[in-house]
């Protein structure tokens, strides 16, 4: 499962992450499709790259048990809601996540492949 900067990236073309690039369905969790969709004074441009992006997505939604493995993630490490979502939903589901993002190393119950984009 892939973490919203690895989408960023895949748009941008960074070349760390072309590989990703090149699946023919990437997975993320919802929480990842708002934050793409969701930023602010995104133009119809971008809206449109994202979405065409996102139509290559398996996304899965938030259930019971990723809302309580959650909760757990962030009574357990100090992370953000949004982040503690992505976690959870990835270990719900029993996927490694791909990020760029360090905070996710504090998860020691996560599978997670953290890419080096320098």
């Amino acid at each position: 499962m892939i973490d919203t900067d690895i989408l960023v990236y895949i748009i941008q073309g960074n070349p760390n992450v072309k590989y990703f690039a090149q699946e023919d369905t990437l997975v993320i969790s919802c929480v990842s499709e708002m934050e793409m969709l969701g930023k602010f004074q995104i133009s119809d441009t971008e809206k449109k790259i994202v979405t065409q992006m996102l139509s290559y997505c398996n996304i899965i939604e938030i259930n019971h048990k990723i809302k309580q493995l959650a909760i757990e993630i962030r009574q357990k490490y100090r992370i953000k809601l949004p982040d503690a979502l992505v976690a959870a939903t990835a270990m719900q589901q029993s996927l490694t996540l791909v990020t760029a993002d360090k905070e996710f190393s504090k998860i020691s119950e996560l599978d997670l492949l953290l890419i080096n984009l320098f």
